[in-house]
């Protein structure tokens, strides 16, 4: 079951492109990444399917209700977390909480202080005097303390510790686990990596990959390395379409390459090559690799 689903969306700020076209699917239980630099279009994405922007054209769809015709009966449901926390600063931590629980209805008294506990939180303490670390700990508690089935977070380790970003997704795991769907966007690769299981690329508006992590790690592009018994001249060998980031230093060759592989073992097979390595590159090279040049050409290159 998709637990959310956009048909479509696509949002203009008048000329200047937000979002287009974006076609997103996301079951039940997932734990999902939204990844692209500064400016690819991630909030754009999360605030418009949330109803805080009007789309240009497109639908949105959560828990198979149509999000603006539903948006208040869906966001009971869901937990938000932007990726800057505005508060009211005259109020306590607590008081913050308590405020924005009554929105969902009862307030879950041990869940506020376990989560406070969790994240070393003081409640009594007035927001106007927190740092940006602790604005952003309320705004993760203030997502995640009404016990959403969905919780959609922008950038939500930001401004945190490294300490605390562990706690952060410590405590989202064990939640997914009990069937909580995360779908949370960023630009540091390595936390998507290390806890998401889907993830989605996003490049100026539009989505260009949607894949398992396994299955993106696991696709054609791969880091070769060789390493040659003795000095060797390829400088006339090894022109070819998909090669990209070529190294050379004394005996070594370092290059990633997504082309004919048996057209590669042709090509090398006469070099006096000690060592060959193949390895599957990590995901912020999967992302470089799908952001060079506009992402669409290849580099030949003659090694």
């Amino acid at each position: 079951m998709n637990i959310l689903e956009t048909r479509g969306l696509t949002k203009y700020y008048g000329q200047t492109r937000g979002i287009e076209s974006m076609d997103l699917s996301i079951e039940k239980g997932s734990f999902f990444g939204f990844i692209g630099p500064n400016g690819a279009g991630k909030s754009t994405a999360i605030r418009t399917l949330l109803g805080l922007i009007r789309p240009s054209s497109g639908e949105a769809y959560i828990f198979g209700e149509h999000f603006q015709k539903e948006r208040l009966k869906i966001l009971k449901r869901v937990g938000y977390l932007p990726a800057e926390v505005n508060l009211y600063g005259n109020l306590t931590g607590e008081a913050m909480l308590r405020y924005s629980g009554r929105f969902y209805g009862n307030i879950d008294e041990k869940r506020m202080k376990d989560l406070a506990t969790w994240f070393d939180f003081d409640l009594g303490r007035p927001v106007e005097e927190l740092s940006f670390g602790n604005r952003k700990k309320i705004g993760i508690m203030l997502a995640l303390l009404h016990k959403p089935e969905l919780v959609i977070m922008d950038e939500p380790t930001g401004g945190l510790d490294p300490l605390m970003q562990a706690r952060f997704f410590e405590w989202l795991t064990e939640e997914n686990e009990k069937g909580l769907t995360v779908f949370f966007s960023s630009h540091t690769l390595s936390e998507v990596q290390k806890h998401c299981r889907q993830v989605a690329v996003i490049k100026e508006g539009r989505i260009i990959e949607i894949s398992d992590i396994k299955a993106l790690r696991s696709k054609q592009l791969k880091k070769v390395r060789i390493r040659m018994k003795h000095v060797h001249d390829t400088s006339e060998g090894l022109i070819m379409k998909g090669i990209y980031r070529f190294e050379s230093e004394n005996l070594e060759r370092r290059f990633d390459f997504d082309g004919d592989f048996e057209e590669l073992f042709s090509q090398i097979s006469s070099w006096p090559i000690e060592a060959f390595t193949m390895e599957e590159p990590s995901l912020e090279e999967i992302f470089m690799h799908y952001y060079r040049d506009g992402g669409d050409n290849y580099e030949s290159k003659s090694i």
